[in-house]
């Protein structure tokens, strides 16, 4: 069977899209593994599926998959690749978007500028929610890995994040340290690790290890979780420019009890058909 796609980024952060409304999918984690292959196959960091949603008040679902063949719940650049997709496949012609995601529900927004506006929900910092082993709620925890303690924030986004501040990104130890924080016994289900380097109190550069995909060249919902975790610490304003491997995202976040704004670019490369 085949099957058409397309294959985007969001700041060097790559997906491949397949629309499941219009075609029927069936995906397995051998086959997404071989997908992903980035000398065999077409290579992505993910793979987004649209699909039909379940809830009448809502545009679409939305399912994620890494390249390891895992699904996750949650990704931000894909996020707004997906409204992007949507738009240019004409599935839609909403400006503004309700998507499911397993944890919840999204709203992408194309702006006039043609970048791309998430509304990501609010940031969950309840262990038990995450989920991270910890007998009470903390602003930041200590974390032994990879030989020695870390201070780490744990925040979810849909998905887990521990955000650790560093005083240079260049030379943070993201891949040996990150995949030690990744599998740590206290996240259950994983994490993603992200280290931070406060430029000033509107700036930050991060780098994030990606649970199921290692590091990439930017990580939305790590943006996300990033400056959350700096303005509850009390290091940044409401409103921070974020600058990644890939490319630079605003983030804004009022505080508690209010959602998380992701603004940034999301680009069309190519699109093909793929024998699946």
């Amino acid at each position: 069977m085949k099957l058409k796609f397309s294959k985007m980024h969001g700041l060097g952060n790559d997906f491949v899209v397949i629309d499941g409304v219009r075609q029927t999918v069936t995906l397995v984690p051998e086959r997404i593994r071989e997908l992903g292959d980035r000398h065999f196959g077409i290579g992505f960091d993910q793979l987004l599926l649209v699909e039909a949603p379940r809830e009448a008040d809502n545009d679409f679902r939305y399912r994620i998959f890494n390249n390891d063949g895992g699904e996750v719940e949650q990704c931000g650049n894909g996020a707004r690749c997906f409204a992007r997709f949507v738009t240019e496949q004409r599935l839609t012609n909403k400006p503004a978007i309700r998507v499911e995601t397993a944890r919840g529900v999204i709203v992408p927004q194309l702006e006039k500028d043609g970048s791309v506006k998430v509304d990501m929900g609010m940031p969950r910092f309840v262990p038990a929610e995450i989920p991270f082993l910890a007998e009470t709620e903390a602003v930041d925890y200590p974390l032994d890995a990879a030989g020695r303690t870390w201070q780490v924030s744990v925040v979810s986004m849909g998905n887990p994040h521990a955000v650790q501040v560093v005083d240079d990104v260049d030379t943070a130890p993201v891949a040996e340290v990150g995949a030690a924080i990744e599998t740590h016994e206290r996240f259950p289900e994983r994490v993603n690790a992200g280290f931070m380097q406060i430029v000033s109190r509107g700036e930050i550069r991060l780098r994030v290890f990606e649970r199921g995909a290692g590091e990439t060249l930017a990580c939305g919902t790590g943006a996300c979780a990033a400056v959350v975790a700096g303005i509850r610490r009390g290091l940044l304003d409401a409103q921070v420019k974020v600058h990644t491997r890939g490319g630079d995202l605003t983030i804004a976040w009022a505080g508690p009890g209010q959602p998380v704004y992701m603004t940034g670019p999301a680009v069309t490369v190519f699109s093909g058909e793929v024998e699946f």
